[in-house]
């Protein structure tokens, strides 16, 4: 008999995400306002990223499809315009294409290629078998329930694909890959507050923590986990510490 999933889902979760250009704890901030203080190939540089994203030449269009579905669980844009969003899968693509590593590779991996063709094509063939569906169309609840399995080195359904490839070296090379790209766009700076590359003007204000010239009040910013999630489950946690119930349901991001 197949193994029914249980764990309850939070009502809170369902309400709707409010949609910003600009989320984050600095909603009147501008990374690129600093430009002018920058030298011209950084400033280059910085610019390019905000030209539109390179065509898809490394992912096939079933791939690119089952990766959008994954990185929008890894790290979601709910609470950003659809024009604002980071353009993440791009720029794995274009790193896959040129060949180009992160700088090393551990020797219980595959290439990254490797890695990502066998990778993704195990988590729709277990998404087929836990689900009976594909990947894209399970639903956010039980696409993140298999993530989970997969970040906690549980994977749920076993697959023949975690015994060539350790899930948690897979895992690592996703959420890095996404994070690497996302926090290298300036719409990313600004959500932090980031003024972008110091040189040549540099900091000046380097002690007890105070903000320099440029820089704006931070400002609380009330986030939810994006409707239909796991992130507002109560788990199970082997810790020594108790975790709060309704922790990611949500708070100040």
């Amino acid at each position: 008999m197949k193994k029914r999933d249980t764990t309850r889902q939070n009502a809170a979760s369902s309400d709707p995400i409010k949609r910003r250009a600009q989320p984050g704890y600095y909603p009147e901030y501008s990374t690129m306002a600093q430009q002018d203080y920058w030298d011209e190939a950084t400033r280059k540089t910085v610019q390019s990223r905000l030209a539109p994203p390179p065509s898809l030449r490394f992912f096939s269009p079933d791939e690119a499809k089952l990766f959008q579905a994954i990185i929008d669980r890894l790290l979601p844009q709910d609470d950003r315009t659809p024009e604002r969003r980071i353009p993440i899968l791009p720029e794995i693509d274009k790193r896959l294409f040129n060949n180009t590593l992160n700088g090393f590779r551990f020797e219980d991996m595959p290439p990254d290629r490797e890695a990502y063709r066998i990778g993704l094509k195990a988590i729709d063939e277990m998404a087929h078998e836990r689900f009976r569906a594909a990947f894209t169309t399970i639903g956010p609840y039980a696409q993140d329930l298999l993530l989970k399995s997969l970040h906690d080195e549980k994977p749920d359904p076993p697959h023949w694909v975690w015994k060539r490839m350790p899930v948690h070296r897979f895992w690592a090379l996703m959420l890095q890959d996404c994070v690497d790209v996302y926090y290298s766009h300036p719409w990313a700076w600004d959500e932090i507050g980031y003024g972008g590359p110091a040189y040549p003007r540099g900091y000046m204000r380097l002690e007890n923590g105070l903000p320099e010239p440029w820089e704006v009040d931070e400002k609380p910013y009330l986030w939810r986990a994006p409707a239909g999630s796991l992130s507002d489950l109560d788990f199970e946690i082997e810790a020594n510490f108790e975790q709060d119930a309704e922790h990611g349901s949500r708070g100040i991001h």
